[in-house]
């Protein structure tokens, strides 16, 4: 009997390994294209999804933006508003009162002269508040064609007159323009610091 058997044999023993199944040039290109258009596909993908944030992170921050230049802007108005408003109060309680007194005469006079166009040959009459008719008569023209009386009536306030040529009737109320204008200025204010506050 051999020891044979007992023995690790180290021969070439060959077992057949079980063949591959030949894959074809065209299979292996076929699945090269679908890989491929598989990453193609991913990146496109990725790169719209990048796309997309960046374009909503850009429109958020202009958002913001838009909405910190409003906020200022109205912060801007409501302060020239607030610094506007001392000026305009004494605008209207002693500039323009001043301004006015001082111009009344002439402007009775211009307001006279635009009346009497084409009413040449009728007298003229002017009523004011006691203590100016003397400074209205020294205003007036010596080269009146027709007569012009001044006259002063204790019911008109200064800054009050009346004028007439003829049937034409006119008046100058200095101190309700005054009021109005105070009115459209305060009006003016209230709107705007409504505006700037409620937008």
């Amino acid at each position: 009997m051999t020891i044979a058997h007992l023995l690790e044999d180290f021969g070439m023993n060959t077992s057949a390994e079980p063949a591959l199944p030949a894959v074809s040039e065209e299979l292996i290109e076929e699945q090269r294209l679908v890989s491929f258009e598989n990453g193609y596909s991913a990146g496109w993908d990725d790169a719209v999804t990048a796309k997309d944030q960046e374009s909503s992170r850009i429109s958020a921050e202009l958002a913001n933006s838009l909405e910190d230049l409003s906020f200022t802007y109205h912060e801007a108005q409501s302060q020239l508003l607030d610094s506007l408003d001392p000026m305009f109060k004494v605008l209207t309680s002693a500039v323009l009162p001043d301004a006015m007194a001082a111009s009344f005469g002439h402007h009775i006079v211009d307001q006279l002269a635009d009346m009497a166009k084409g009413q040449t040959d009728q007298p003229m009459q002017i009523v004011v508040a006691p203590g100016e008719a003397a400074p209205v008569r020294s205003l007036l023209p010596d080269n009146f064609s027709v007569p012009v009386t001044v006259q002063e009536d204790s019911v008109l306030s200064p800054g009050q007159a009346y004028l007439g040529i003829g049937s034409t009737e006119c008046e100058i109320n200095c101190d309700a323009l005054l009021e109005s204008i105070q009115d459209s200025i305060e009006a003016f204010t209230y709107h705007a610091k409504e505006d700037s506050q409620y937008g």
